[in-house]
């Protein structure tokens, strides 16, 4: 084993199926590094990069173009995936802050629960997180032609669910009991996109300013229930209990919710 480089080269390059892997030994290397080795691997026509040993690493995979599933076995630090464009990103433990940062295109799918700023700023893709995440998630997402950012949330929310969101959609899946009443400021300053909450409806007192909220319409209903089934699949999960629950959702209370703050009506 070369550790040097940070591969795995007793196995650097396997072939499964027609599929090509590489192996690289994040533990103890420093993110830029092993950032230059995800690159060199996607260059190279890597189908599938797996990770192992991370722990704390910031800003992995950020701004990587292409194809190819980026599988990683740790904790990563903060900002993964920030400004990616085209590959999935498999996470098998939890995640710190801001996973999916001002994304372009792909999917980071989350096998636990993710820090604050989960999908802050997020332009386009996905960002799947199948348990808990922390405040100010989808935090200004933004949606551009026919690209459409969407982030699902399997567990619990904190405050400040999808702040000054512009576009995109933000699914929350999680136990309506334990997401109905608690937090604060959902929606705050949204001028764009929807909040999809599953149960409902919220205590006005969690509403942010600027937000409102109404049953979740039929077509809103065939909207979400491919993302659930997707959602569901990826997980393991039953998808019929989310199917069949209700939801409510939340937009804008107007076209101009910050008019009386820069103009005289």
């Amino acid at each position: 084993m070369n550790r040097s480089c940070g591969f795995s080269m007793s196995n650097q390059w396997g072939h499964e199926a027609g599929m090509t892997r590489v192996t690289i030994d994040a533990a103890g290397m420093h993110y830029t590094p092993l950032n230059r080795r995800i690159r060199e691997a996607i260059g190279a026509g890597a189908d599938e990069i797996v990770i192992t040993g991370v722990m704390g690493q910031r800003f992995i995979a950020d701004g990587v173009r292409g194809r190819g599933t980026i599988i990683i076995h740790g904790i990563p630090g903060g900002d993964l995936g920030m400004f990616m464009s085209g590959p999935t990103c498999i996470v098998y433990g939890n995640c710190d802050h801001a996973p999916g940062n001002t994304m372009d295109s792909g999917t980071i799918i989350i096998h636990g629960s993710a820090g604050d700023a989960v999908a802050h700023s997020m332009r386009g893709g996905r960002v799947f997180v199948r348990d808990n995440i922390g405040y100010r998630g989808g935090i200004h997402m933004k949606q551009y032609q026919d690209k459409c950012p969407v982030l699902v949330i399997g567990g619990e929310f904190r405050s400040f669910l999808g702040e000054y969101m512009a576009g995109g959609l933000i699914l929350a899946l999680g136990d309506p009991g334990k997401n109905s009443g608690r937090e604060r400021g959902i929606g705050s300053g949204i001028h764009g996109g929807r909040i999809i909450i599953r149960g409902g409806p919220l205590d006005d007192r969690c509403l942010g300013v600027g937000a409102a909220q109404r049953p979740l319409s039929g077509e809103g209903y065939r909207q979400i229930q491919p993302i659930i089934r997707e959602f569901a699949d990826v997980f393991s999960l039953d998808p019929d209990p989310l199917l069949r629950d209700r939801y409510i959702e939340i937009v804008p209370s107007s076209s101009r919710p910050f008019a009386n703050k820069y103009t005289w009506e």
